[in-house]
């Protein structure tokens, strides 16, 4: 026997607070770019400090080249940000939003 009861305040609540479909895709679309292990070691070395593509990819062990296509993943999602000093391109953690993301993430997985 299923006990039914009426959802209607309850649903018309929620559907009142769930933002459009177009701004879900594009929360989706940002966890996603999260969701690759080189990109989230770049973000944590940014972190740490500003850094060029040469420091990075030593860092890493990686090329330049796959460092330059990350951090252009990176840069278009508007993560990350560089700076031009000389011939030398310095790129860094957008904002403060893109580290509470990574800390945040990273407290959940650490905590006991």
């Amino acid at each position: 026997m299923h006990d039914h009861h009426d959802h209607k305040e309850l649903l018309s609540k929620v559907k009142s607070e769930i933002p459009d479909d177009e701004i879900l895709c594009d929360l989706a679309d940002l966890y996603k770019i999260f969701g690759d292990t080189t990109r989230i070691k770049i973000m944590y070395a940014l972190f740490e400090e500003e850094m060029c593509v040469c420091a990075i990819a030593d860092l890493l062990n990686m090329t330049q080249s796959a460092i330059s296509h990350q951090l252009k993943t990176l840069k278009d999602a508007d993560l990350v940000g560089n700076r031009r000093e000389g011939k030398t391109v310095y790129y860094y953690l957008k904002d403060d939003h893109v580290r509470s993301i990574i800390a945040q993430g990273f407290e959940h997985l650490t905590e006991d």
